[in-house]
């Protein structure tokens, strides 16, 4: 995912980019997106990102699972409001069933996680996208910035960032101080451009129109804020 906030406008938009999209990987030819990150970590992932879709990215967070399940507890410890579409098998011996749910961390964590549907990772992204706008939401509606340092606290245990404290506490205060509005998502790449195939040494790929994705990018980060 590639984040994105103007503190000047205060608004957040937010970028999936799909994993198994073919792409050019600098010194190790084509290959699925997310074989840039194994083979050369983050630096190779804004490389990649950047050689194929024009993307400068400025700095990165990496998050596993348990610092996941355990922000969204701090964040929420209500839980966060879902509804589930049908029955979800989402492992350990869990399975979410059927209805509407305040689903805490773990379960959370197999909700977004999920692809055994016929949506498999679109999804998925789907499903993501969803879950980090309610938590936004979920943030800024109990004004969470009291619990800023414990937050960050988290990061630090559970994320691999090269964004300096400082930073990441001036973004959190303003992101749950201010009124930011809906935040903007977008998937990539859109429907219509791209294209199943299957590489009989990787697998199954998407097979993408750069320039059409390229242009949908550019336009998606240009557009204003309504807002006065």
């Amino acid at each position: 995912m590639v984040g994105h906030y103007n503190p000047k406008t205060q608004e957040i938009k937010l970028i999936s980019l799909m994993r198994d999209m073919y792409v050019s990987i600098p010194g190790h030819g084509k290959h699925k997106l997310n074989a840039a990150y194994t083979y050369g970590g983050p630096e190779l992932l804004r490389e990649t990102i950047q050689l194929n879709f024009g993307l400068d990215i400025h700095h990165y967070a990496i998050a596993n699972f348990e610092g996941f399940e355990k922000a969204v507890d701090l964040l929420a410890p209500g839980g966060i409001g879902v509804d589930i579409p049908y029955e979800m098998p989402i492992g350990n011996g869990m399975v979410l069933e059927k209805g509407y749910q305040q689903l805490h961390g773990k379960e959370l964590l197999g909700y977004v996680r999920f692809r055994q549907d016929r949506l498999s990772d679109f999804g998925r992204v789907q499903r993501q996208q969803e879950v980090i706008t309610k938590l936004k939401d979920e943030a800024v509606s109990i004004h969470s910035v009291a619990k800023l340092p414990d937050l960050l606290g988290l990061l630090g245990t559970y994320i691999d960032t090269d964004i300096d404290t400082p930073t990441l506490l001036t973004m959190g205060k303003d992101v749950l101080t201010n009124e930011s509005g809906e935040m903007k998502t977008l998937r990539i790449p859109e429907d219509g451009s791209c294209t199943n195939v299957r590489h009989e040494e990787i697998g199954e790929v998407l097979e993408v129109d750069f320039e059409q994705n390229k242009a949908i990018l550019t336009t998606f980060l240009r557009e204003e804020n309504s807002k006065p």
